[in-house]
């Protein structure tokens, strides 16, 4: 009997905010460095398509290096917090084939493609579908969910709490550590140059 296939996991970058703490769009930084490094994450960590949501620069995905290989949708009202963002890309996966979406914020740059295999395959394995990474016993990112959550997150995204009002109420969520691959630590910064 042949094995089934693997579900279809979908990624979403969430690239929309000023960045106003770091000084410009963090879809932006380090020339798209980060932008691409979070495409590349979720793409050669399984996920398929890879969704970048678009708001302080524009509708017009030349306002940035899109990845290749990278969709893209726009938040028009990415301004009114996270929760635009999350939902801007939750309605985009949600025309895909995606039974599961990897969520991951632009400014984790060391968040790498081994960081998203390993989360993704333990939302697969999980009961309830839902895992995400943790870094020296703090939650980070991706967030992996599978598409029976995707209607109470989207609900629960408003303001800048995104997914989070939501995950902090599921006792069911797999933590995933992943010390031995990142830091997970997010930029808000530009680094200090030294003296």
């Amino acid at each position: 009997m042949a094995a089934s296939p693997e579900p279809v996991c979908a990624g979403i970058v969430l690239a929309a905010g000023a960045g106003t703490r770091y000084g410009m769009p963090k879809a932006l930084a380090e020339g798209g460095a980060w932008l691409r490094s979070a495409v590349a994450a979720l793409r050669d960590g399984g996920c398929d398509p890879v969704i970048v949501v678009l708001g302080a620069t524009g509708p017009a995905p030349d306002a940035v290096d899109l990845p290749e290989g990278a969709d893209h949708v726009w938040a028009a009202d990415w301004a009114t917090g996270l929760g635009a963002s999350l939902r801007a890309g939750l309605r985009a996966v949600a025309h895909t084939p995606a039974e599961y979406v990897a969520i991951m914020p632009v400014d984790t740059p060391d968040v790498g493609a081994d960081v998203v295999a390993r989360v993704v395959g333990a939302a697969f394995a999980a009961p309830t579908g839902l895992a995400r990474a943790v870094f020296h016993a703090t939650p980070g990112h991706p967030v992996v969910m599978s598409h029976k959550h995707w209607t109470s997150v989207y609900q629960a995204a408003v303001r800048d709490s995104g997914g989070r009002t939501y995950l902090a109420g599921n006792n069911d969520m797999v933590c995933v550590t992943c010390d031995d691959l990142a830091t997970g630590d997010d930029r808000d910064f530009p680094a200090t140059p030294h003296a």
